[in-house]
């Protein structure tokens, strides 16, 4: 009884591997072969072509592209923000207890125009000590100057009396004490001369010294008033009152938006197309465009980026570009005729120069070195090949100038 399943199992195990695996020769026998000999033919026929080589008669098989130089505009285009043309933090240069009114920010402000006063505290007390000083220094010079007038008319009696003295001695009548008497009274005269001319010099010394002091005090006093050193905005509230600031805290922060700078970075390889002068065009993310000139362009290149700094000057009267916007910038420049190529297609040759290799005449590979004007999504503008050129995109690193090859042209994307 246990047979029946056996050969039941075996059989259904025959017939489906006979109809899985073997479907093609069960097919056969069942159309008498004929079928099966047309679908081989078929599969024969639309069996696909052997891969072709690298090399077709004898030439390397690359791709090239047909190029034709375009004029491509004339502006320099960055990427950057926008700038207050000045900008300070103004500070205290003495210290002392805020008296006045706060400003608050966002005010405009003239030039000098009032931040911060300060109390004067003690400050008149020492202005008047040291004009009271100057004072005394002043009225101490005429009777210098009279001391000095009185010890030059000594030295004067006493150089008569020597000059008497020793002619009298000459002619044997006086004696030599008293040549000697009158010779130290000379020398007693000079030097009271010396004295008094010292004494004028001290008071003279003394009245600058308290010239100095006055004018110390004044300015002193002069800086308990903080001012704006240029018309602008508050970008800070002035300090508060009744707070006390020392030397060197902060009274307001003013800025200058008008005109506003737009600042930017131009890669090495555009730098000498932008120019001091050059006129220029910005759009800012809220849509508005302006329009300016560049004022300077820099001559150090930063070292982490190898850009130039660019700006550019903007008029601002009403004040509605703001410090900090981003902004597309265009500077004029002169147009160029350049070819946009893929920049895979950028090689070196033997010496190192940075080109493209071409299609030649007869299928010749040519070498022509390249200036790179400008990076797009779609590639790279250069300029340096002819007018027209058949330039090779892919392959161009397994040939070399003179090796005839075998172009595929693509349709320049």
């Amino acid at each position: 009884m246990r047979l029946i399943p056996a050969l039941t199992a075996i059989l259904v195990t025959v017939f489906l591997f006979v109809l899985v695996v073997e479907r093609d020769m069960l097919r056969s026998f069942a159309s008498g072969g004929a079928s099966a000999t047309t679908d081989e033919a078929t599969e024969t026929t639309d069996a696909p072509e052997t891969p072709s080589t690298d090399v077709a008669d004898g030439k390397v098989r690359v791709v090239a592209i047909r190029s034709v130089t375009t004029s491509i505009d004339s502006a320099v285009v960055l990427r950057g923000e926008t700038q207050a043309n000045r900008s300070v933090e103004v500070r205290a240069e003495t210290g002392g207890l805020v008296i006045s009114e706060p400003l608050r920010r966002g005010s405009h402000v003239e030039r000098g125009q009032e931040l911060c006063r300060l109390e004067a505290g003690t400050r008149t007390a020492i202005l008047a000590e040291a004009k009271a000083r100057l004072a005394e220094a002043v009225a101490r010079g005429p009777s210098t100057q009279a001391a000095v007038a009185e010890a030059e008319a000594r030295l004067e009696e006493a150089m008569i009396n020597d000059n008497a003295a020793r002619k009298l001695s000459e002619g044997g009548f006086a004696s030599s004490t008293r040549v000697a008497s009158a010779a130290a009274s000379v020398r007693a005269a000079e030097a009271g001369v010396q004295s008094a001319r010292s004494g004028l010099e001290s008071t003279q010394a003394g009245i600058e010294s308290a010239e100095a002091l006055v004018a110390a005090a004044q300015r002193d006093i002069e800086r308990l008033t903080v001012t704006a050193p240029f018309a602008g905005l508050l970008e800070s509230d002035t300090a508060e009152l009744g707070s006390l600031v020392q030397s060197g805290n902060l009274c307001a922060t003013v800025i200058q938006l008008n005109p506003i700078r737009i600042v930017g970075f131009v890669p090495e390889t555009e730098v000498n197309r932008v120019n001091v002068g050059a006129l220029a065009g910005a759009k800012l993310t809220t849509g508005e465009q302006v329009t300016g000139q560049v004022t300077f362009v820099s001559r150090s290149a930063d070292p982490l980026t190898r850009t130039f700094r660019v700006e550019v000057a903007v008029p601002n009267d009403d004040l509605r570009i703001r410090d900090g916007q981003t902004a597309e910038i265009y500077i004029a420049s002169d147009g160029a005729e350049a070819h946009l190529i893929p920049q895979s297609a950028l090689t070196l040759n033997d010496e190192g120069t940075l080109g493209v290799r071409l299609v030649g005449e007869g299928d010749i590979v040519d070498f022509v070195a390249v200036e790179l004007l400008r990076d797009v999504p779609e590639g790279i503008w250069v300029e340096g090949p002819p007018d027209e050129a058949n330039i090779i995109i892919i392959g161009q690193e397994y040939v070399e100038k003179g090796v005839a090859v075998a172009p595929f042209y693509e349709e320049p994307a």
